[in-house]
């Protein structure tokens, strides 16, 4: 296990003899059995680069955000979490409890679909450059003359093809359906925009716009269900309501600010990922916790 003491980063873990079954760009992920084990981490990626340093309480963010959404989208959708706290987890992780609590989750093994599913209800990042090249996001024609960071009259589904490297590929509902099947696609469009209508009217309530989302799902014992992380500042982008002013860049409760930072160097965006300053660490860290505490209220534990 890689940690920083000071700081409580946890970049790698380490529960042998439990095998681990993947390591992502952030979580690591063990078998055990009948369930999977998630343990996010404290890493962070930009352009498709894990960096060098982690981010304190970034892995509690993601997991206690999900598992927030999780249990607020129930009456929605069906995910699968089967616990959270330590004490509900099978005797052989009990060792591991100062690890685990807070940043992992025991969930239902699932057959995932391979499309991310996006809903989008504000014209930025990948959408915006799509819109500004062709008119259109995804198949979908927008009206001309939008700006950068404009709510869109309806909130659009984007789906994209999910890449093990690399950037995903923004692909039409049509492609999906080709791929997935029609019923299947469409399902998903629809539970993706009701997600992400209910995700969007809670956040604003609490001072925030919910401008595009990225959702997973998956079969677990032939239900279809909401799996991985749901709404956090890693798959979603976050403005603050009171600073939100179309026609530009808005700012964001996500890592765009590690983004701009890398944007001043002189690096080619290949591995490996440079170290990041201590302001940069804490303010990225910053970011994570507010976003947390405006959703959910709570302090981090």
């Amino acid at each position: 296990m890689a940690t920083d003491c000071q700081n409580d980063i946890l970049l790698e873990s380490d529960l042998s003899p439990l095998p681990l079954i993947a390591r992502g760009k952030v979580r690591d992920i063990y078998d055990l059995g009948d369930h999977l084990l998630f343990l996010a981490t404290d890493r962070i990626s930009a352009f498709d680069c894990i960096l060098a340093s982690g981010i304190p309480f970034k892995g509690r963010v993601l997991t206690q955000t999900s598992l927030f959404w999780f249990d607020y989208l129930a009456p929605i959708v069906p995910n699968h979490v089967v616990a959270a706290t330590v004490d509900r987890y099978p005797q052989v992780l009990r060792p591991h409890r100062s690890l685990l609590e807070g940043r992992s989750m025991l969930v239902k093994k699932a057959r995932m679909i391979p499309i991310e599913c996006v809903a989008r209800g504000y014209l930025s990042g990948s959408a915006w450059k799509e819109y500004r090249d062709q008119g259109k996001v995804c198949g979908i024609s927008l009206p001309a003359g939008l700006r950068e960071s404009d709510r869109l009259a309806e909130p659009i589904f984007t789906p994209a093809t999910k890449a093990k490297s690399g950037h995903d590929e923004n692909v039409s509902l049509e492609s999906v359906a080709a791929q997935i099947g029609s019923d299947l696609a469409y399902r998903l469009r629809d539970l993706t925009l009701r997600i992400y209508q209910s995700g969007a009217q809670y956040a604003q309530q609490q001072g925030l716009l919910l401008a595009d989302t990225k959702l997973e799902f998956g079969f677990a014992d032939d239900e279809l269900v909401l799996a991985d992380e749901v709404l956090t500042p890693d798959s979603s982008r976050y403005w603050p309501a009171v600073a939100y002013f179309p026609g530009g860049p808005q700012l964001s409760f996500d890592k765009q600010y590690v983004r701009d930072y890398l944007e001043t160097l002189d690096w080619n965006k290949q591995p490996p990922g440079p170290v990041l300053p201590d302001e940069v660490v804490r303010k990225t860290s910053e970011k994570y916790r507010e976003a947390y505490y405006l959703l959910s209220g709570k302090e981090l534990t």
